[in-house]
């Protein structure tokens, strides 16, 4: 049930959320592909979802709830069962006495609400409008630990998950083992443990051989938890069934193999990449999740503000030369990249990628993955993008001479080249390409600017407040300039003139029933070297990563670790958080 769409259309002019030209745009489009209007206004980010369903609540009269993250009792939950909650798009979610609250896509579902009704002739259903994004979050509800899940699953046929025994499989056996991996057991063990990975939105999951046990362990928010132990007699059908989704060989326990694979259900799509490696205990497993229906973020959504987002726009527009982002594995640099690419991504250029893996699908971006097996490289890969009229170019990372040569070289010729490399921070990136073999006047040349980053939990519910010691303090001067921070501080307006830093208040996590730790989800800390003229002299000289930072910070630039620090004043992070990123 929506709202007539000129009705929303007046109403929006009115309250001046939308213009005329933007809406009547939306319209023609909801027409053309049979789409609610509703849908066309968020996914055209015109206006975000719960503040359009808010107003539709507010036009047809009825009360709006947002469940994105409220935690439902099971006992009120289940008074809908799971399969119509799902069907209908319908959650029971408060009971007071015979008041029961369900929160609805579409509150004039009259069919649905009788057949509660029917289930206890004594209940009042009170019809609550919410987002489709609120439905989802309580539908997951519904699902079983996984410790119980995997408990129910192993009593089926114990004897399939303790298929193999001892340190090797006999390659004559191979046959056998197959057979295990296609069991209804174990397909339903790495089911299990792939949905909870996605409903925990874990990034990866490690699967690792003990002595007596195996642990699996999800990476969420970058920070690793164990999640359960299974019998290590089960090691190695889990492992033999994971090799045989991603098509690797199954008898092969020396060497590492790299591989993926897919799984989609209607309420989800993810890539998986593969690694196996072998260890003391057997093989190890790491699986990275990738959700491949993933939008493109902003840069603001990334944590990029004031100059530093300023600089980035001002290098974006620029026809040629190199943007690079810095940073170790899984500090959201190829998440970066592709906000850059939304930003660049109009109708008159031509952007050419090769990724390994494509990552998030864009329309009008020609993307292509890497296939080393077939010999499709970075490097031969690039080779073929700059025979494609490109105008810009993203090269996933920069791995080798061969690949960081030829990404120079296509700068050079008129293309706009972004790219990452693994580096600790921003000032570092040009030695290391100077040790990859590229001339540095090349470098000087071509170079435009360069972004490190690493990405900080943020706090998620409630917080408390408290000042930092002397002690702290004295501890703090050693990650860095205090007095520095102190200025800054006082440059962004978060504390007064006459402040010192015993002033400053930050914040710490407060544990809730949905966060334990206090903290969900991610945003970034970073850095931004400008490549100057100052910069280029230090580039032909061959200058060390602390010359080069010496002389960024007198250009301006504010290091990660003082972003971070006025993102923990901000109250988006605590301090703690920051310096353990910044350490580790």
């Amino acid at each position: 049930m929506n709202v007539e769409p000129q009705r929303l259309k007046k109403f929006l002019l009115d309250a001046e959320l939308i213009t005329e030209k933007d809406f009547d745009k939306a319209l023609i489009k909801s027409q053309e592909l049979n789409k609610d209007i509703g849908d066309i206004l968020v996914s055209e980010r015109l206006i975000d979802r719960e503040k359009l369903t808010k107003f539709q609540a507010y036009l047809l009269g009825i009360p709006f709830v947002n469940i994105e993250k409220e935690v439902i009792p099971s006992e009120i939950l289940n008074i809908i069962p799971e399969q119509i909650a799902r069907v209908h798009n319908i959650i029971a979610f408060r009971k007071l006495g015979n008041n029961l609250e369900v929160a609805m896509l579409d509150p004039e579902d009259l069919i649905t609400i009788e057949f509660i009704k029917k289930t206890d002739p004594f209940l009042k259903i009170l019809p609550r409008f919410t987002t489709p994004e609120g439905i989802k979050n309580a539908l997951n509800q519904y699902q079983k630990a996984l410790d119980i899940e995997f408990g129910d699953i192993m009593k089926v046929d114990p004897s399939v998950i303790n298929y193999v025994e001892g340190e090797k499989i006999d390659v004559e056996k191979k046959d056998e083992l197959i057979k295990a991996t296609q069991e209804l057991p174990i397909i339903g063990i790495i089911d299990a443990l792939l949905k909870h990975a996605v409903l925990q939105k874990a990034s990866d999951i490690h699967i690792e051989p003990m002595e007596k046990e195996v642990t699996v362990r999800f990476r969420v928010d970058g920070i690793l938890h164990q999640v359960m132990t299974l019998p290590i007699t089960s090691a190695y059908v889990i492992i033999a069934r994971i090799k045989v989704l991603s098509n690797l060989k199954l008898d092969e326990h020396r060497l590492p193999q790299d591989g993926r694979f897919k799984i989609e259900t209607d309420d989800y799509k993810y890539s998986i990449r593969v690694s196996v490696l072998p260890v003391f205990n057997g093989e190890k497993i790491v699986m990275r999740l990738l959700a491949e229906n993933t939008k493109a973020q902003s840069l603001e959504k990334l944590g990029f503000a004031g100059e530093a987002l300023q600089k980035i726009h001002d290098n974006l527009i620029r026809p040629t030369g190199m943007i690079l982002i810095t940073g170790p594995t899984g500090s959201g640099k190829t998440t970066t990249l592709y906000a850059m690419m939304e930003i660049l991504n109009t109708p008159n250029v031509n952007i050419s990628t090769i990724e390994d893996p494509v990552e998030y699908r864009m329309p009008r971006i020609n993307q292509t993955q890497v296939n080393a097996a077939i010999g499709l490289t970075f490097a031969s890969g690039l080779r073929a993008l700059v025979r494609q009229d490109p105008n810009i170019i993203m090269v996933g990372e920069i791995r080798d001479t061969e690949t960081a040569g030829l990404a120079i070289n296509a700068a050079l010729t008129g293309h706009l080249v972004l790219s990452t490399l693994h580096t600790t921070e921003a000032a570092g990136t040009i030695p290391r390409l100077i040790d990859m073999g590229a001339e540095p006047f090349l470098i000087a040349s071509t170079l435009n600017v360069i972004i490190a980053q690493r990405l900080v939990r943020k706090f998620h519910g409630d917080k408390e407040k408290y000042k930092l010691k002397p002690e702290y303090l004295k501890n703090l001067a050693k990650y860095c300039d205090l007095d520095v921070i102190l200025e800054i501080l006082k440059k962004e307006k978060l504390i007064k003139d006459s402040d010192t830093l015993k002033d400053v208040e930050l914040y710490r996590p407060k544990p809730s029933k949905d966060s334990l730790d206090g903290y969900k989800g991610r945003i970034g800390i970073i850095e931004v070297l400008s490549v100057n003229e100052e910069i280029k002299k230090l580039i032909v000289k061959k200058a060390s990563t602390r010359e080069i930072m010496i002389q960024a910070k007198k250009d301006g630039m504010r290091t990660m670790i003082e972003d971070g620090f006025v993102k923990a004043v901000q109250g988006l992070t605590s301090l703690e958080e920051v310096l353990r990123v910044i350490t580790e």
